[in-house]
């Protein structure tokens, strides 16, 4: 784990000592320019977000546990990464205030949505908020991360890598224990809205 707070804050450009019994210093705030001006491709945000929202994708909840207490933001961008090892991923923006927790706590639990928890989603997107206010949920049994109630699925992990992706950081996480309902339908997204999945 203190392997891998080294990798990331070496691949921030922060500083790994700062001298025998000093406090560490703040993260500084990473510089998000990944190319060059003359570097870019001639597309606008808006139309790049367009036209990547006709890909649909599932919905996650990625919460994790440090000395302040639990942690978690909704992540879209979750994949499963490799068999043996069990890897997972998922991208999270690097100017996240959520990120720099999961990342001290070295663990997280991937939550895979339900198709009725829309709700429980719009509550983990909100920045500043108190996320859990109201929200049930248990010990991940490998790393104590929580893991929400009624989730259909749930996956338990160890930060295993971190890079760099532009304006997002990469993080890939190994699998220490995971689980599934054997009913549910899947909470998706598409085009900017919440959808069901019909057999």
């Amino acid at each position: 784990m203190a392997a891998t707070a080294v990798r990331y804050l070496r691949s921030v450009g922060a500083a790994t000592t700062t001298g025998p019994g000093a406090p560490p210093e703040a993260l500084p705030r990473p510089d998000l320019r990944a190319v060059r001006d003359d570097e870019r491709l001639p597309v606008a945000p808006e139309e790049f977000r367009r036209v990547l929202g006709h890909f649909a994708s599932g919905v996650t909840v990625v919460t994790a546990r440090d000395a302040d207490g639990p942690a978690g933001f909704a992540c879209q961008s979750f994949a499963s990464l490799s068999l043996d090892p069990p890897l997972v991923s998922f991208m999270v923006a690097r100017t996240s205030t959520t990120w720099p927790r999961i990342a001290r706590a070295g663990a997280f639990c991937v939550n895979i949505l339900g198709a009725e928890q829309g709700a429980l989603c719009r509550g983990f997107a909100v920045s500043g908020a108190d996320k859990f206010a109201g929200v049930g949920y248990a010990d991940a049994p490998a790393t104590s991360s929580p893991l929400l109630d009624s989730v259909p699925a749930w996956i338990d992990c160890r930060v295993h890598a971190v890079h760099t992706g532009g304006d997002h950081l990469i993080v890939v996480g190994r699998v220490e224990a995971l689980g599934a309902a054997e009913e549910g339908e899947p909470l998706l997204f598409h085009r900017g809205a919440f959808g069901r999945f019909t057999r």
